[in-house]
């Protein structure tokens, strides 16, 4: 099937394109604002679908919104028309098209271009009003609030927030690129003339930016933003994609003594913490036992064993441990325990506890195994 793609280097562009390259039997055809305008000919006599995702949104005058969101508009439909070629037609308009302002009224008068269009030539048209936008790839101090607010985090520059009561409607690029491919399948979801992305985000601004800078001192407090609510989770992988690219990692405190080293890696209210343990050859650690705490062992690099005795008992259990064969234990209450490194390296344990240590309250008692 042969798509051709308008705005190909777009935002939205860029997004789908990399999606569609891995089906197979597309054959793609990218038009921008630099391509040479003959090629448009070329490929309307040929595509067999159109994302038509062209348009302005920021000119250096009003005039170029109508020429921009309008007439580029026309000649697309026009090339069609001269190649009698009445394929789909998919347009990617805003919800400011329903708003009388320069920009609105550069979208409607594209829309009901293409609503012509469609009823002159049999052709099918679909138009999605989108709200913002957000995800990897948005050009930051632009025209999106959200990518400017993650660039400039990111990248220690400051924030202006005029009102953080505004409300903002939102789609996340990864469910629009979805919703496009079920218009290509002939499945797109409609309501009436328009057709609209179903997962849609409200959200205040100054909520947005709360999240944003969690994001940015999540790593010196150790935590993981709630993955459970999927903005949250979308706006975080949004934040990740403009860090910096010298500052993609952070350090970590290691707790070092002439046993090893002990490092926390994340601290959750809700999932407990992780921590990497690192054992010297010979060197035991533990030797406690908890009330309600409870932890997960998984040895990945070197030979160890980990001992258990039930508190009031003296039957001594072992499980041996090893780097070459991976195996979770699990560390049970009323149980004292211990970990030894049997071998002649570093032994590397990871850990985890359902809860984030708090010296007040330990649950950590001193017993030898």
């Amino acid at each position: 099937m042969k798509i051709l793609i308008t705005g190909a280097r777009g935002f939205v562009g860029k997004n789908l394109i990399v999606t569609l390259e891995r089906i197979e039997g597309l054959e793609i055809y990218q038009f921008d604002i630099d391509t040479d305008p003959a090629l448009l000919d070329t490929y309307t006599k040929v595509c067999e679908f159109v994302f038509h995702l062209a348009g302005v949104n920021r000119p250096q005058n009003v005039e170029e919104f109508m020429e921009g969101n309008f007439g580029f508009t026309s000649e697309l439909l026009n090339s069609l028309k001269n190649n009698h070629n009445t394929c789909p037609v998919l347009i990617t308009s805003s919800i400011q098209a329903a708003i009388d302002n320069p920009y609105g009224q550069s979208k409607k008068a594209g829309e009901d271009l293409l609503f012509s269009y469609g009823q002159e030539t049999g052709a099918k048209v679909l138009v999605y009003r989108f709200p913002n936008v957000f995800g990897k790839w948005c050009r930051p101090n632009y025209n999106s609030a959200v990518a400017t607010f993650c660039h400039n985090t990111a990248h220690d520059l400051p924030i202006k927030l005029n009102d953080p009561n505004v409300v903002m409607t939102l789609v996340y690029i990864d469910d629009v690129v979805e919703e496009l491919i079920r218009a290509l399948n002939g499945k797109e979801t409609r309501e009436g003339d328009f057709c609209f992305v179903p997962i849609v985000h409200t959200i205040k601004l100054g909520e947005i930016v709360e999240l944003i800078y969690s994001f940015k001192n999540s790593r010196s407090e150790l935590s993981i933003p709630n993955m459970a609510d999927a903005f949250t989770k979308k706006l975080y992988a949004t934040y990740l994609s403009y860090l910096p690219e010298d500052q993609f990692s952070y350090p970590l405190k290691m707790n070092i003594d002439n046993r090893g080293s002990f490092t926390e890696m994340i601290r959750t209210p809700e999932r407990g913490q992780v921590s990497v343990n690192i054992s010297k050859p010979g060197i035991t650690k533990g030797d406690h036992w908890h009330h309600t705490k409870n932890e997960k062992f998984l040895v990945v690099s070197g030979l160890g064993v980990i001992r258990f005795r039930k508190v009031g008992s003296d039957e001594v259990i072992e499980y041996y441990v090893s780097g070459e064969e991976l195996e979770v234990v699990d560390i049970p209450t009323g149980f004292t325990h211990n970990i030894e490194n049997l071998g002649d390296s570093d032994m590397v344990t990871i850990m985890w506890a359902n809860e984030c240590f708090d010296p007040e309250k330990p649950d950590t008692y001193f017993l030898e195994v």
